[in-house]
């Protein structure tokens, strides 16, 4: 795929900035999408279509082939209309997928091919990401600093065995702690262990990515994910300032 020379970014100015304040500096040079034996995978990206993000479709696309993502899963907030946009721009490169907020927390499914609803019981929200074959993972199980959004230990180990992966990497948990009590998790449980960036802005995007042998569909995803390897660390937390100024961009201005 050839790389995008010039990409008008529409974010506002505060989230441009985080274009250079967000990435390490070895991502700072562009490099082009790579068609090598490994893949370098975002796995937990959002954009304008959540409401804590303003970052485009268009942004995103661009971010991905200046720094080298093989593919992104677009995971927006209880939702999949941000995916099939990006996806419009750029077929190969999305995996569609959507951080549903169920009654006791988030849980992420890859490879969604139906929308599901927020609010559902945690138990009925695995059975309907199974039904469409999902991938699914707990994204920042032990977050201690994210609300009601954290699954929290309890209801992880409840409901561990119905689900593919453990988020042990999430760039946006504030405490290392917290994510090394997650892969913890993992690694007793023998779940697949997954990372990602958890971008709500461009800059973030592959702060975390997974190394991974290509895959075309859930079940080599599966097969691919169970070889990767982590890539990255916690972005700046910075970050969340972006993400309180856009919730207040959508109420205020839509």
């Amino acid at each position: 795929m050839a790389p995008i020379h010039s990409v008008k970014n529409t974010e506002p100015a505060l989230f441009s900035l985080g274009w250079v304040l967000c990435l390490p500096p070895n991502r700072l040079v562009p490099t082009i999408m790579t068609d090598n034996a490994t893949w370098r995978v975002e796995l937990h990206c959002h954009s304008r279509c959540s409401p804590d993000s303003l970052t485009t479709p268009e942004a995103i696309v661009a971010a991905c082939r200046q720094r080298g993502i093989d593919r992104i899963a677009i995971t927006e907030h209880n939702n999949i209309v941000g995916a099939l946009a990006v996806q419009r721009l750029s077929p190969e490169l999305v995996i569609v997928g959507e951080e549903i907020k169920s009654a006791e927390g988030d849980i992420v499914g890859w490879f969604v091919s139906k929308e599901i609803p927020k609010g559902l019981s945690l138990e009925e929200t695995i059975s309907r990401l199974k039904d469409q074959g999902a991938v699914i993972v707990i994204p920042h199980p032990l977050d201690s600093l994210r609300g009601g959004s954290a699954l929290g230990l309890e209801a992880t180990l409840r409901i561990i065995e119905q689900v593919d992966a453990i988020e042990v990497l999430n760039a946006r948990c504030m405490r290392a702690s917290d994510n090394d009590q997650a892969r913890q998790i993992a690694q007793e449980y023998g779940k697949l262990m997954t990372a990602g960036s958890d971008a709500h802005t461009a800059g973030e995007i592959g702060t975390v990515v997974m190394r991974m042998p290509p895959f075309h569909d859930a079940d080599s995803f599966r097969a691919s994910l169970a070889l990767g390897d982590i890539e990255g660390g916690r972005s700046s937390q910075i970050v969340r300032l972006y993400s309180t100024y856009a919730k207040l961009h959508h109420r205020l201005i839509g």
